[in-house]
């Protein structure tokens, strides 16, 4: 006799669902990791663009930079389907709040309306295939010099925050008083290199919490009374001047935050697409295009919403690293940043000196470019140096472009004829003329 055991059928999830799930999951991973290496963002803008001088309120500018980093991050997600994060970028951030309204005496309203032009001339470039034209006309020396530039600046400020560069009446600049700011700093900077080196997408936010809460503990600030608060549409929010931007003396300006911030792009969406292996059958980055029009609208709208122009973030990669491949990664992170409208009391009892680790982390990251540049030639080398130090000296990035395209033009119009001379080609090279 034969006894048969009856089992409930097993239920079997389908191949292709189980592969849905997988996609899904790995989306949502990549993109809150890529929310957490920018997330520094928050409150690092808020803090440059409110700086001292600047007449911009914190809450405002943190509403601006949240709104940004929301919308442009979605479009990016939903329109160029690229799993990159957009948010305001480090370097304008330090040229809108230092060169423009600071140093150049420029109203905060009016600075926007720069941004918003820029944005507008960006946006008409992105259109078209002049934006390949511009990227190619402008020497590789110098867009590495600038990068490297704005890294002196950006670590230059974090320097001063933190209490180690302070003025001095006999050199201009001396060593500061090495105080709670600095001890702070210097912590930080060491949790954040061994967490950056671990690959933990906590790096940066970590540092600016362990400075931040030891300054609620040791007293140096007060935490917040209340812990949220509704978001400010009120202070800079659609206050840009649109008009009195568009002043003759004012148009450098505009084209400075336009290249600067389409070299930026071109340089982020092609490196990280590279390195992602996110190109097409060509070997080009997939969607250049249209993530450039979201760059140039990220640029747009930050001039509406009250921020610095918003820009395709490096850090995207990370998300990248952990399997992100398309608009849903992006989606993912701007959703994660909508949380942030609310916090503005806690953010505004962040120290300065909090985000002074993180900016000379940055600085850091974006000095690494003056590897390709070749110091060799004299034609080469002198340009970019006086573009790679008269950034942060000057704390104007207008400044060292200026004075590195005109060098650049010079020496390249005087070394031009030894260059192509005979001395280059067979026979000539044995007169003795050709080795001076």
């Amino acid at each position: 006799m034969t006894i048969r055991t009856s089992t409930a059928p097993t239920t079997k999830i389908p191949t292709k669902t189980r592969n849905n799930l997988r996609y899904v999951s790995r989306e949502i991973i990549a993109g809150v990791t890529t929310f957490l290496t920018m997330s520094y963002i928050v409150v690092v803008n808020p803090t440059i663009l409110s700086t001292p001088g600047t007449g911009i309120p914190f809450s405002g500018a943190l509403t601006a930079t949240v709104l940004v980093c929301f919308t442009m991050t979605l479009l990016m997600g939903l329109y160029a389907k690229l799993p990159f994060g957009v948010a305001p970028g480090m370097g304008l951030n330090a040229f809108f709040a230092y060169t423009l309204i600071i140093n150049g005496g420029v109203a905060w309203p009016v600075a926007f309306g720069i941004v918003f032009w820029a944005g507008v001339l960006f946006l008409l470039i992105s259109a078209t295939p002049l934006r390949e034209r511009i990227a190619m006309a402008i020497p590789h020396p110098l867009r590495a010099a600038t990068a490297a530039g704005i890294g002196l600046l950006l670590a230059f400020i974090g320097l001063q925050n933190a209490g180690f560069v302070a003025a001095n009446p006999a050199t201009l600049v001396g060593v500061g008083a090495l105080d709670h700011r600095a001890l702070l700093t210097l912590a930080a900077l060491m949790v954040s290199v061994f967490l950056a080196r671990r690959g933990n997408p906590f790096a940066y936010l970590a540092g600016i919490v362990l400075v931040t809460v030891a300054a609620w503990a040791g007293g140096y600030v007060s935490p917040p009374t209340t812990w949220f608060s509704t978001p400010d549409f009120s202070s800079v929010f659609l206050k840009l001047d649109i008009w009195d931007a568009l002043r003759l003396a004012l148009i450098p300006a505009i084209v400075t935050v336009m290249m600067t911030d389409l070299f930026d792009s071109l340089s982020t969406f092609i490196g990280v697409a590279q390195a992602a292996n996110l190109v097409d059958e060509k070997g080009e980055p997939k969607n250049l295009r249209e993530g450039l029009i979201v760059d140039a609208l990220a640029t747009f709208g930050a001039g509406l919403f009250g921020s610095s122009s918003g820009t395709a973030y490096v850090e995207s990669i990370s998300g990248i690293r952990m399997g992100g491949r398309t608009g849903l990664t992006a989606v993912v992170t701007a959703l994660c940043f909508l949380p942030c409208l609310f916090i503005a009391p806690i953010a505004a009892t962040v120290p300065n000196y909090a985000t002074s680790a993180v900016l000379i982390l940055v600085g850091v990251s974006m000095f690494h470019t003056i590897a390709g540049i070749d110091f060799t030639r004299l034609e080469i080398a002198v340009p970019a140096f006086a573009t790679l130090i008269l950034i942060p000296l000057t704390f104007s990035i207008t400044q060292g472009i200026l004075w590195g395209f005109i060098l650049h033009a010079v020496l390249h119009l005087l070394a031009g004829p030894a260059a192509t001379s005979p001395c280059r080609r067979g026979r000539w090279r044995r007169y003795p003329w050709c080795s001076w």
